[in-house]
């Protein structure tokens, strides 16, 4: 027989579903901000931070009333967890946000170098996202733990940019502040796949009880 509370935890979940779409379609709009070099798109993703902002109270609400039904120990575990997830998607939709605001600086100078290597970053980090939301819906640890895995793919991404950057600046001195903002956009990316990585390591403790989280084989933020 369902419980009345079930009802409730499937609208939580759904709510922070909703506001996981919010956090990924910011961090596309900040991408294609930059990419097309388009300043009114960059400024909606800094409008648009606000409905996160929403939703991680909205999801703290909801969860603060869960827990004054006394669930059962794995309801409360879904209800702290899925707390922590919408701490880690309000920070995704940050890191968009800090895009979008370099991506309108950049737009006011000539672009510096072909924007491969950051959509490319782009789509993996917020492939992680999907996959760890994935995971949290279809309690599957295994999907998880595959994005945990994938963490270390973005961190050389980010390395390699930044090298790359750095000899940038060392031959062509006038191009520093280009530089230092590409910089940012890639650390902003890879901040992204560390949150990623969070709710994935939540979600393993989730459904197998196991905190992982400073295992020498994860990544730990």
């Amino acid at each position: 027989m369902e419980r009345h509370i079930d009802h409730e935890l499937s609208e939580f979940k759904n709510t922070l579903l909703a506001m996981a779409g919010q956090a990924e379609a910011n961090v596309n709009n900040a991408l294609k901000s930059l990419v097309e070099r388009d300043d009114d798109l960059a400024r909606k993703v800094e409008e648009e931070d606000s409905i996160l902002d929403r939703y991680e109270k909205q999801v703290d609400e909801s969860a603060i009333y869960l827990l004054s039904k006394a669930p059962l120990a794995s309801d409360l575990r879904l209800i702290t967890v899925g707390m922590k997830i919408s701490h880690d998607l309000e920070r995704v939709g940050d890191e968009g946000t800090k895009i979008g605001r370099r991506a309108r600086e950049l737009s006011q100078e000539p672009q510096l170098k072909p924007y491969v290597d950051l959509p490319r970053m782009a789509q993996q980090a917020l492939q992680m996202l999907k996959d760890s939301l994935d995971s949290f819906v279809h309690h599957n640890t295994e999907k998880a733990r595959i994005v945990i895995q994938s963490d270390k793919e973005i961190d050389n991404l980010n390395k390699q940019l930044h090298r790359e950057l750095v000899s940038f600046m060392v031959e062509q001195p006038g191009n520093m502040g280009r530089c230092l903002n590409l910089m940012v956009i890639s650390k902003s990316l890879e901040r992204i796949a560390d949150h990623a990585t969070n709710i994935a390591e939540e979600v393993v403790y989730l459904y197998e009880g196991r905190d992982i989280r400073h295992e020498s084989n994860t990544s730990s933020h």
